[in-house]
């Protein structure tokens, strides 16, 4: 597969593609070679502080896009939708070349965009507040209204995703949006920019402005201009983004940040499906998904025939091109975090962990890690308290639901978290008691716009997806009024 032409690579901001202030641009990388493939322009505060105003000037009462009802949003967001689905296969090849998805991946990162514009332009007039009843002659009532300008800053292992999903958020409610996508993977989001003109949303609403985190990132979450931050990425960097909501104008803070995310599987469960499902809980998209199922604890009665199938299914694992038929792993995004997985899988080897296979960058060119499972993994090891973001399995054993449950807690974050078990007790004994926000029960991944998606503890605040998710980008209004007395 022929990489493909890039087309768009300037600041995007009232619907119109400019060079940045500073005229700077930076680099993005292939990650399945390790080039270079394109030259972006560098938007710092000064790129963000005129997409700001674009944004308020959109928002302001009166402009076409505030006098917009609820039916104009949904057709506008249904005809990007449509022009992203015209669009499908650059897209993905896009998202491919900058990101080192495989294929699959890359389509379902295009596909998932759309379900989230088509699922928001559905719900734009279903969203509403209640008639409340107050003693005495009073008559009040709610109403949900858009927190303003928003401030997204889209991760590096979706991005066309949740490039859609924040999207979806921010305009079913009828706020206007800056979005910062990340330096790694711009591409997509900048042909999405070009889309948005053709659907015929109006100057302001979406603007789009690549940079790095320092810069244009803190543009964002330090500006007193700004209502609301949304940010899914690392723990670290959303306790940054926090503080400065806070030291700012007390913005509101939405943040999907990292996990550690347990899968128990008990003695009862269909063997081969767990040790498959499973292994797609960690090892999808290189291990570089927020809720991967990386920590894997067993039952002891079938620990160590789990850990040989598992080891099985990793060394046919087929890691490379993601572009060639069959691939199922690709690269891991760039060289610091092949740094950072690699570091780990030496953690886990010096701490007492038995490798069982992998552990290795794989080839020279690109950012290829082997599939890498560990087993006789104990909680205090790194491996299984930090997150690695890479595909490493770690197999841990335990006797009871007890036991298990407690451990699961053991941990700083709270993402999500799988249980495999044909006992609907047991499955729902976990599922009620792991303190994380999304529980699969015999499956793990299963997605979708509907489901509210968001972490307990230091995996986040807030929810995205679903009408929880909508209600995250509003603010809520109460209206009191006096009924004049009735003439007797």
């Amino acid at each position: 597969m022929a990489p493909p032409a890039v087309k768009y690579t300037q600041i995007f901001i009232n619907n119109e593609f400019v060079d940045s202030v500073s005229g700077k641009k930076f680099a993005t990388v292939n990650p399945t070679t390790g080039k270079k493939t394109a030259e972006v322009q560098e938007g710092d505060k000064a790129d963000i502080n005129k997409a700001i105003k674009a944004a308020q000037d959109a928002f302001k009462l009166g402009s076409p896009w505030r006098r917009m009802d609820a039916t104009g949003r949904a057709a506008l967001m249904n005809k990007l939708a449509n022009l992203i689905e015209r669009d499908v296969e650059y897209l993905r090849d896009l998202e491919i070349m900058d990101n080192g998805m495989t294929v699959q991946l890359a389509t379902g990162s295009v596909m998932g965009c759309i379900s989230f514009l088509r699922y928001g332009a559905g719900y734009a007039d279903k969203l509403h507040g209640k008639t409340i009843p107050l003693d005495g002659d009073y008559f009040c009532y709610s109403r949900y209204e858009p927190v303003g300008v928003v401030g997204a800053i889209i991760p590096w292992n979706f991005p066309c995703l949740l490039m859609g999903a924040k999207l979806t958020c921010c305009l079913t409610v009828g706020n206007c949006v800056v979005v910062k996508p990340a330096e790694q993977t711009p591409l997509t989001a900048l042909h999405i920019a070009s889309l948005v003109k053709e659907a015929g949303f109006p100057p302001g609403v979406i603007n789009i402005v690549p940079g790095y985190g320092p810069t244009a990132g803190a543009g964002l979450t330090e500006s007193m201009d700004v209502d609301m931050v949304t940010f899914t990425g690392s723990t670290e960097v959303g306790r940054i983004i926090q503080r400065a909501g806070a030291d700012s104008n007390l913005k509101k803070v939405h943040l999907e940040l990292g996990g550690k995310s347990p899968n128990v599987v008990f003695a009862d469960c269909d063997m081969d499906y767990a040790v498959e499902t499973s292994h797609i809980g960690i090892f999808n998209h290189s291990g570089q998904i927020c809720c991967a199922g990386t920590r894997t604890f067993v039952h002891e009665d079938i620990y160590d025939e789990f850990v040989k199938k598992s080891k099985a299914r990793a060394l046919k694992r087929k890691v490379g091109d993601p572009t060639c038929e069959g691939t199922e792993g690709g690269p891991q995004i760039d060289q610091e975090q092949l740094d950072k997985v690699l570091e780990l899988i030496e953690s886990g080897k010096s701490e007492g962990a038995t490798l069982q296979c992998g552990g290795k960058r794989l080839g020279t060119e690109g950012f290829f890690v082997e599939s890498t499972v560990f087993s006789d993994v104990q909680d205090h090891m790194r491996i299984a308290k930090e997150e690695i973001f890479g595909p490493v399995q770690q197999i841990l054993k335990f006797k009871t639901v007890e036991e298990v449950t407690e451990r699961a807690n053991k941990t700083t974050y709270g993402l999500a978290g799988a249980v495999f078990t044909k006992d609907i007790n047991k499955a729902l004994t976990v599922a009620n008691t792991i303190r994380a926000g999304l529980i699969w029960v015999n499956n793990y991944g299963m997605f979708s716009p509907m489901i509210p998606f968001g972490g307990y503890k230091m995996s986040g605040v807030g929810r995205e997806g679903g009408e929880d998710g909508f209600k995250e980008y509003c603010e809520i209004k109460t209206v009191v009024i006096k009924v004049p007395e009735k003439n007797t």
